[in-house]
């Protein structure tokens, strides 16, 4: 190779070394999920959610279902089950006699994990004790968005 080969190969190396740098200069460091949300935002997803279960304790059926984003859709063995209509129905007839729950509801287990600054999905387990019947428990996923009303479920899936 002549001497006007090798350097403009060596520019060029240079060059491409020299974005790449640039480029990663520009992207900033990495967030990792947990660093993306602030604490007063996982704070508020866990009161509205404990908030969820005093309403169901209560007997409050809407106020249950008042984390759920008017699209939410909650995963069954059927199949998703949208609008929060068709979810309350559900639960009424499922879980309630006139207008009181069969059970005491609590969840533990909870775990809040980021998916970008406006989501996060929270896992954990269900349990439904008390009452006649005996005791029921499972394990639950939430996706939650921050909307203009705060953190609400767009997706349930418990089993």
């Amino acid at each position: 190779m002549d001497t006007a080969t090798v350097t403009g190969r060596a520019l060029a190396a240079s060059l491409v070394a020299s974005c790449c740098l640039l480029l990663s200069a520009c992207a900033g460091p990495s967030q990792s999920p947990t660093s993306i949300m602030n604490e007063q935002d996982e704070s508020q997803i866990r009161a509205a959610l404990q908030a969820s279960a005093d309403a169901w304790n209560r007997g409050d059926l809407k106020g249950h279902l008042a984390i759920y984003d008017s699209s939410v859709t909650v995963m069954t063995k059927n199949g998703p089950r949208p609008t929060i209509d068709a979810i309350e129905a559900s639960f009424g007839q499922t879980y309630f006699v006139n207008g009181k729950p069969k059970q005491n509801l609590r969840m533990e287990s909870v775990r809040v994990r980021a998916l970008c600054e406006q989501s996060a999905l929270v896992t954990g387990r269900f349990v439904l004790s008390g009452g006649t019947e005996p005791e029921q428990s499972g394990w639950f996923s939430l996706v939650w968005v921050h909307t203009a009303l705060g953190w609400r479920v767009v997706h349930d899936h418990t089993s």
